[in-house]
């Protein structure tokens, strides 16, 4: 018939033509095309800053080639060190005082508040968030001085005679961390609350187990991992903050991100300063190796 020889159907033995070829090639350039902006973003805002901050690290302040001196004035410096050791003080009592204050904040919120409360809870949980950072350290400047709400409290109530010098003192700067970073906390350790089955609670009690027991040896495992990432979230932000302690702290001690301010503002020595904030990110970079296993993301 004379339609047979419209019929588009391949002879025997002709190989069709491949047409999506090119379909491969296209689906495994699509994963770069779409981390290619954040590639670029981070080498030009941290890799290419982070390399001309190592170089000027490694040069002299008056000029000249390459030496060790900035990083050795750090060891051989008291107040240079100082400033460290005030750091990992202030940033280790800041955690450890934040995830105890969070954890039962979280374990309310995921176990006691009822479900269709508990948005509207951890909005009213993250209002501080919705502050500015300045204005939320000159608000606890407000709170903690000679004059301020506590103190007219403590000596209004007759617990106290004369007022206390709260503000401008390292405790003024944990309070203020604190209330940032209890937050922060409470985020990261409700979710690991809610991703936790109640199945095992009830198979810890089958087996005998009782509130406390399931607790250590059950609960607190489990969400250790939500523990950690917050607390090596607070670790990081609190130990570069300058903000806080420059406000509250009223530079009676000196941290370590006003060490580095100083060496920029007062000295204008900027080869120091990077050598400084160099060994800030080593200390960091210590603290990610410490809390490693717990930080590592699973895939299902």
């Amino acid at each position: 018939m004379s339609s047979a020889g419209n019929n588009p159907l391949p002879r025997a033995g002709r190989t069709l033509p491949r047409a999506s070829s090119a379909l491969p090639r296209a689906s495994s350039a699509l994963p770069w095309a779409l981390v290619t902006p954040a590639l670029g973003w981070t080498l030009l805002f941290f890799v290419l800053p982070f390399i001309a901050m190592g170089f000027s690290s490694l040069t002299a302040h008056e000029g000249g080639g390459f030496t060790l001196s900035n990083y050795s004035q750090f060891f051989t410096n008291p107040s240079y060190w100082q400033a460290m050791v005030n750091s990992l003080e202030v940033t280790a009592i800041v955690t450890v005082v934040s995830v105890l204050l969070a954890y039962p904040f979280a374990w309310i919120l995921a176990e006691q508040v009822p479900e269709r409360w508990q948005r509207l809870a951890l909005m009213l949980a993250v209002l501080p968030f919705w502050t500015s950072y300045v204005v939320r350290s000159y608000s606890w400047l407000l709170v903690l001085a000679q004059n301020g709400v506590v103190n007219r409290a403590l000596t209004g109530s007759g617990l106290i005679s004369e007022p206390m010098h709260l503000a401008n003192t390292r405790f003024a700067t944990i309070t203020g961390f604190v209330h940032f970073f209890v937050m922060l906390l409470t985020l990261t350790i409700f979710a690991n609350l809610k991703q936790l089955s109640p199945s095992y609670r009830k198979a810890a009690a089958d087996l005998g187990a009782g509130p406390v027991r399931t607790f250590l040896h059950v609960v607190l495992p489990l969400t250790l991992p939500g523990i950690m990432v917050g607390a090596f979230l607070t670790f990081v932000l609190c130990i570069g903050d300058y903000i806080t302690p420059q406000i509250l702290g009223g530079n009676n001690e000196l941290l370590m991100p006003q060490l580095v301010m100083m060496q920029i503002g007062r000295r204008g020595d900027f080869p120091l300063a990077s050598a400084l904030s160099i060994i800030l990110m080593a200390v960091v970079t210590i603290a990610y190796l410490a809390c490693a296993r717990w930080l590592k993301i699973e895939r299902a």
